[in-house]
């Protein structure tokens, strides 16, 4: 089987995680702050705050940006649940504006129009999570100016992007939002196993953000709600998470980093060919923005269906017959079970409806070879007749 995504580890990595498995600290020591200062420095973000998961990250943005119960958060459909459930975990409503059809990322038209009609039925959003879809910057400068007038911040969910650029600088430099979050799954661009991170340039939400990490709780005397009995004492301030990163996946991080342009080049140069060699199929390959360089942590096609003789369903089953490990992302979050009992239905959306009708994701990661390439797309020249 050629999965759709896998991590690549090396000599380097496993020297690295080793070296904290012998050292004094797995957890809470040294390292992560060298990974978070790392991140920082590549991608000119002030602060970066290391935790757990993209969803954990996700979740202490939105409690650092005072979202609440009364609140609303709005988010693309087309994305993984986290992006949307951020919301719920904080008590807020959620809901969705449709994506560019060309871009698959939130639509920065819908969003204007929505807001308009939000404002006068007085329900202005007062989050907004813009999602980097398979690493293809979204339009962040436009809904930054929309944030300016109406009012609300801006999350990035580069979950997907760490590596790319918009408008010349790296992804999470935060120009054009509040705080930008980065995931560091196995198939994503770089891995820690499991774990995530949060970036911003404001100090008070680095300083919130922390504090909700590790249990709400602080040895700092000037967050503290009185005097201190010595040495030995901290304070519970507010209600926080255990949501830390340990060394382990730290060390990994930092190691792995070492290789995120090489490994962002290396994913352009598979992109790149697959779009050259699929330009005679019956497919619509994914498009790029001129302003942008897309981390390309997916491939994702769609498929033209009038012009195939198979459907949807019939298509990718026989990708998957073949040992090609397509997958699908994702399904629109607003069809899930959960959000339909909150109202949503499938029609809400159409232009994510009609891209989940068509996607597919074909295999694409570093270490993939173009002999691979040229299985998957011999099985997908099969697979759609």
């Amino acid at each position: 089987m050629i999965p759709y995504g896998r991590q690549d580890i090396q000599q380097a990595d496993i020297d690295a995680v080793m070296a904290v498995l012998q050292s004094d600290f797995l957890t809470q020591g040294p390292v992560v702050p060298r990974f978070e200062q790392a991140v920082a420095d590549k991608v000119g973000a002030r602060h970066a705050l290391a935790v757990n998961s993209a969803t954990s990250a996700l979740h202490v943005a939105c409690l650092a940006l005072g979202l609440g119960e009364g609140d609303w958060l709005w988010t693309s459909p087309i994305t993984f649940v986290a992006s949307a459930n951020c919301g719920l975990y904080c008590g807020a409503k959620v809901d969705f504006v449709d994506i560019d059809p060309r871009t698959y990322n939130l639509c920065p038209r819908a969003l204007e129009a929505k807001l308009e009609q939000a404002e006068r039925a007085g329900r202005l959003p007062k989050v907004v999570v813009a999602v980097h879809l398979c690493g293809q910057p979204c339009d962040i400068q436009a809904i930054h100016a929309l944030g300016q007038r109406y009012g609300f911040r801006v999350i990035e969910d580069a979950s997907h992007a760490i590596g790319g650029q918009y408008q010349g600088e790296y992804i999470g430099s935060g120009r054009y939002s509040d705080i930008t979050v980065f995931s560091f799954h196995p198939v994503k661009i770089i891995t820690t196993a499991e774990g995530g991170m949060a970036l911003t340039n404001d100090d008070a939400l680095a300083s919130r953000m922390d504090l909700l990490r590790s249990h709400g709780i602080t040895r700092d005397p000037a967050l503290m709600t009185h005097e201190t009995d010595g040495p030995w004492y901290y304070q519970q301030v507010e209600l926080g998470f255990n949501y830390r990163m340990t060394e382990l996946q730290a060390a990994l991080g930092l190691s792995q980093l070492e290789r995120l342009d090489d490994y962002v080049a290396r994913r352009n140069a598979l992109a790149a060919c697959y779009d050259d060699r699929l330009a005679a199929l019956p497919v619509t390959t994914p498009w790029q923005h001129p302003d942008s360089y897309s981390g390309r942590h997916l491939y994702v096609i769609r498929l033209q269906l009038d012009q195939i003789g198979a459907t949807h369903r019939q298509a990718f089953e026989a990708l998957r017959e073949q040992g090609i490990g397509v997958n699908l992302h994702y399904i629109p979050v607003h069809t899930q079970p959960y959000y339909r009992e909150l109202g949503f239905t499938t029609g809400d959306f159409p232009a994510s409806q009609a891209y989940y009708a068509e996607a597919i994701s074909l295999p694409l990661y570093p270490t993939m070879t173009y002999a691979q390439q040229d299985e998957v797309l011999a099985a997908l020249r099969s697979a759609l007749v």
